[in-house]
């Protein structure tokens, strides 16, 4: 056993180098091949090891010891088209003609791997225990290759993985849980501002023309900082005659990814943005699950609180009200699950006057948001499944589909940028129970 949770750990750490533009906003709507089958459900049903994160109060569904090992291939695909039609300056800060830098081009960070390993155990009658590492989270576009320099040729890649270990106890049909989490973050925002770009910024900030107008692209980033941080989920549930209802809580973690953002973003408001937190938000939710037999049926409600996140509320993040269903149809031999999992997204065109609390202005936050962070998908479904090999080994199997959808804001120069984004993703796990 030692050795397989060595090796366990070592692949979790080995593939989550990884980045992805993740589903409820940037967050995965479920963490395991089971859950990811059945909408991201959770909070209300045990899906044994994988319910750590979910709800730790339903990890006291193993019999005795279970290790989960698997991964989700995420294939997001984006598609973006700016317009910057931008004033052209010369020496003496006047004006000469109009430079238009308007472009199409699709995202090169179409295929990421997100690692799972969770192993859960029965002490006795009344307490378990577990530890596992998960993706949780993350986002990124890439448009390092992008033609023309509507796209500024930006590289954005945040990923988040997260260390636990749960504690739980159970009484007569009653269970609390709690995960103590170590969270591992890193950021890199990188893109470049062509001459005409930056002395439109020079205009916008100062508002006069740049006196000598640059000849040569300026490479804005300063490279990849991690951060580490602890915070805490815990979950507790009641279950009687097949009825299953859970709540959970998870705490806000704050990160902070030293230089980033303040250089990234600064650049483009005189300095004036110095922030370089974002942290990871609070969500609260309730669940519950009925089983009959071979038939099991569960809805979610989660509440996602971007908009007092750290980072996330400077750039207009509305908190996400996810709704999750499932039902799955089990036999001694196999199931199979389908499930729906629905969130608006997290951002809104900005069309206030000025700047905002964060120093700011609309159509800035715009860019940054559709560009770099374009978090639009709503409508997931899901379909998956399990063959049990033996009575110790079982497979998982899932498919999460978000459907496009089309999103055009006003960009910092006025103009339109429009991001189109749709993803697929295709969940393994492996299970071993002893």
């Amino acid at each position: 056993m030692k050795k397989t949770i060595k090796l366990a750990l070592v692949a979790t750490i080995a593939l989550g180098v990884t980045s992805a533009l993740a589903t409820n906003g940037s967050n995965l709507i479920g963490v395991g091949a089971k859950a990811r089958g059945m909408g991201g459900v959770g909070i209300g049903m045990s899906h044994g090891a994988e319910s750590t994160l979910a709800n730790p109060a339903l990890i006291t569904s193993v019999k005795d010891t279970e290790i989960s090992f698997g991964g989700t291939i995420f294939m997001p695909k984006v598609k973006n088209e700016s317009s910057l039609i931008l004033p052209t300056g010369v020496a003496g800060g006047s004006p000469s003609g109009t430079t238009n830098e308007s472009s199409n081009a699709d995202s090169d960070a179409d295929i990421n791997i997100i690692p799972s390993v969770a192993i859960a155990s029965k002490v006795n009658d009344n307490f378990y225990f577990g530890i596992g590492m998960w993706g949780t989270a993350g986002m990124g576009v890439d448009y390092r290759e992008a033609a023309a320099s509507g796209q500024m040729n930006m590289v954005t890649n945040l990923q988040l993985m997260q260390f636990g270990v749960p504690l739980a106890y159970t009484y007569s049909g009653f269970s609390m849980g709690i995960t103590p989490l170590l969270q591992y973050g890193s950021l890199d925002i990188n893109y470049k501002m062509s001459p005409a770009l930056q002395n439109g910024m020079y205009l916008m900030n100062t508002g006069t023309f740049a006196p000598t107008l640059s000849t040569t692209p300026m490479n804005v980033g300063s490279g990849v900082a991690q951060d580490l941080q602890f915070g805490y989920n815990i979950g507790v549930a009641y279950e009687v005659s097949g009825l299953t209802i859970g709540a959970i809580y998870k705490s806000q973690i704050d990160m902070k990814y030293k230089g980033v953002l303040s250089t990234t973003i600064g650049a483009m408001t005189g300095g004036a943005y110095t922030n370089d937190e974002l942290s990871t938000p609070a969500e609260l939710g309730v669940g519950v699950s009925y089983n009959m037999k071979e038939h099991t049926i569960a809805l979610d409600y989660k509440q996602i609180k971007w908009s007092s996140t750290k980072g996330y509320e400077d750039f207009g993040w509305d908190d996400q009200n996810v709704i999750a269903v499932g039902y799955e149809y089990a036999t001694s031999d196999w199931a199979v699950r389908v499930g729906y999992n629905y969130a608006t997204s997290p951002i809104k065109e900005q069309t206030y006057a000025g700047i905002n609390s964060a120093g700011l202005e609309a159509g800035l936050v715009n860019t940054f948001n559709l560009l770099g962070f374009p978090a639009i998908v709503e409508s997931h479904f899901t379909i998956g499944g399990t063959y049990n090999i033996s009575k110790k080994t079982s497979v998982d199997l899932a498919c999460v589909y978000s459907p496009e959808v089309s999103q055009t804001y006003a960009n910092f120069v006025g103009q339109d940028i429009t991001t189109k984004h749709s993803q697929t993703a295709l969940s393994l796990g492996l299970n071993y129970a002893f």
